[in-house]
């Protein structure tokens, strides 16, 4: 099984920073990208950045400037640094990886976590 777990969300004053982990776990041989989405109650689903297996990065033009994507290889972990926030960021935020099991099969498949809960209010 592969498990993916987001932490670091929480309340945060406008203009505020967070930083946001995930790690990946269990039958694992390799991961190619990694990356951050965010869901609103409206159920708009938005990608935010990735990561790809050689480093390339995207950003949304929402984020850009503000939100940095980083990743650990060896931890099968991936960041975001997030700065300058908004209140228009508040948003459940997931992380998604796409897996690999084996060495000898090289389908890759999405795996998400459950998500960890970011507020910008005052």
């Amino acid at each position: 099984q592969v498990q993916v777990v987001e932490s670091g969300g929480g309340l945060v004053q406008p203009g505020g920073s967070l930083r946001l982990s995930c790690a990946a776990s269990g039958s694992i041989f390799s991961i190619n990208a990694m990356g951050w989405y965010r869901q609103t109650p409206g159920k708009v689903r938005e990608l935010v950045a990735t990561i790809s297996s050689d480093g390339a990065t995207y950003y949304a033009d929402s984020v850009k400037g503000r939100f940095t994507i980083s990743r650990d290889y060896a931890k099968n972990a991936v960041y975001l640094q997030m700065n300058s926030l908004k209140p228009e960021d508040t948003a459940v935020y997931y992380c998604n990886a796409e897996i690999r099991h084996s060495a000898i099969a090289t389908m890759v498949y999405n795996y998400w976590g459950r998500g960890t809960q970011v507020t910008v209010s005052s």
